[in-house]
């Protein structure tokens, strides 16, 4: 078996090079979008190498991949839906204009700094697995965390999608189901998945315990402050100009809540 860190280490490695066939697709295509799609494969796949290779209780660990790949290839499906046949997202495409000559080099460190976070989301997974304590009450609290985050994600994200079905809803704010209480409930649901892990195996008395606080932690930072909620509600604010303006004093805008006292049915 090989030790935690040493295993991200190679996991590191084997993700930069392939984030270089993931660019120079990219580069062929045109397209930078599925990088996206890339990396939350790559993450499904590396949990499963990991309860294979890491030590760990054979129980924990079997778990801990089944929940991961689950999560990052039911990510990694949806996502792909969303850019295969379409134009390049607006991120990418904005970089690459502002690069101009320079963007194939800028993509490409861009890919690589996507392996670096390939192992960064890898490391709460692998420290969950790498604990050796019983799995008593852990596993069963983490699998429910799970199940909830999981099952609160697909709603919203059906929901929304039903929403967008009906042209009635043309350049409208949807605020049905979830959407009432949170103006992100699907990023809610994606900043909860990671407390699973840090319910079915974080400790404290190694140094690889300390990596479950990563998931939570490092996620919830990106989705709230980094490539999450400031720039959909930028693109909201163009599309949607004042309604969206409204959605925003009336919602929260992370943690469900019940909206203002004037938007309450």
């Amino acid at each position: 078996m090989t030790e935690p860190w040493l295993w991200l280490v190679w996991a590191w490695a084997i993700a930069a090079v392939a984030f270089v066939g993931v660019w120079w697709f990219c580069h062929r295509i045109g397209n930078a979008s599925h990088v996206d799609v890339a990396w939350a494969f790559f993450i499904g796949l590396g949990v499963i190498l990991a309860a294979v290779m890491l030590d760990g209780v054979f129980q924990r660990r079997v778990w801990v991949a089944i929940l991961g790949a689950v999560w990052a290839l039911r990510l990694a499906w949806y996502l792909f839906k969303r850019v295969h046949g379409k134009e390049e997202d607006g991120r990418y495409a904005h970089m690459r204009r502002h690069y101009g000559e320079k963007a194939p080099l800028a993509f490409f460190v861009f890919f690589q700094i996507q392996a670096i976070f390939v192992v960064l989301f890898l490391m709460p997974m692998v420290a969950a697995m790498s604990f050796d304590g019983p799995v008593g009450w852990r596993l069963p609290v983490g699998i429910a965390i799970w199940l909830v985050a999981i099952g609160g994600e697909a709603l919203a994200d059906k929901q929304l999608a039903d929403f967008k079905r009906d042209p009635a809803n043309t350049g409208q704010v949807c605020k049905q189901g979830l959407w009432r209480y949170s103006r992100h409930p699907n990023y809610f649901f994606e900043w909860l998945h990671w407390f699973a892990y840090l319910a079915i195996g974080a400790t404290f008395a190694t140094s690889i315990g300390y990596a479950a606080l990563l998931g939570p932690l490092v996620m919830g930072l990106f989705l709230v402050f980094v490539t999450g909620i400031p720039y959909t509600e930028m693109r909201a604010v163009q599309s949607k100009g004042e309604a969206y303006r409204q959605y925003q004093r009336e919602t929260s805008a992370f943690f469900p809540w019940l909206p203002k006292r004037g938007e309450r049915a």
